[in-house]
């Protein structure tokens, strides 16, 4: 019997997958790779342009629960954080500590609600000096996940030293990159992701 498995990824324009031509992002790429591991889903992206986690941690759980039914398996993926680093008046428009506790406070709820929850670091772009700060939130990010013991996947270093992504990114508009990026950024995952979807309520290890 297959189950029915339903996934929310919520975050901002990188989950949705803006800039990809093939419209598929990081996320439909991994869908296709689970129907193809013989575990098919229904996917659901919520990834909104701009948004910080202050964002999404006011919006995430209503767009989410008329699409996760209690009969189902149902999960969310949770990618943010890139916008929290970009500065607004000399200053990140989100600071770490409350980005830190948006994330905390996010997946407390989800656990209340019986979600199961993945979450991947925000991912690099072309600015070094924007990278700094995001790799500071991916290590607050990783502490904060290995605490809840939610699965955490650390794309960000691994993607900073990946030529297609990056080419890619500086390609493109310095953030966003095309297919060919997204595919790096897919197959990096894959391995965490189908173990993660291999049985109801499965875990996996942080990944650093």
């Amino acid at each position: 019997m297959i189950r029915d498995v339903r996934i929310c990824f919520v975050g901002d324009s990188l989950v949705a997958g803006v800039g990809d031509e093939r419209y598929l992002g990081w996320t439909g790429r991994l869908a296709m790779r689970a129907a193809g591991a013989g575990q098919p889903l229904t996917s659901y992206n919520l990834g909104v342009r701009g948004q910080t986690s202050a964002d999404v941690a006011s919006r995430w759980e209503r767009e989410c629960e008329p699409r996760l039914s209690p009969e189902s398996d149902a999960r969310v993926v949770f990618s943010f954080g890139v916008n929290d680093m970009v500065l607004a008046d000399g200053r990140p428009r989100v600071s770490a500590a409350d980005s830190a506790a948006n994330l905390t406070a996010i997946l407390r709820r989800a656990t209340e609600r019986g979600w199961t929850s993945l979450v991947v670091a925000p991912p690099p772009n072309a600015d070094a000096e924007h990278n700094r700060r995001i790799g500071e939130l991916d290590a607050f990010y990783s502490e904060i996940c290995a605490a809840q013991d939610v699965p955490y996947v650390r794309v960000h270093q691994p993607l900073l030293h990946n030529q297609t992504w990056m080419r890619a990114v500086n390609e493109a508009d310095g953030y966003h990159p095309s297919a060919a990026g997204y595919e790096e950024f897919a197959a990096l995952m894959v391995p965490y992701w189908l173990l993660w979807l291999a049985e109801p309520g499965s875990t996996l290890p942080v990944v650093r």
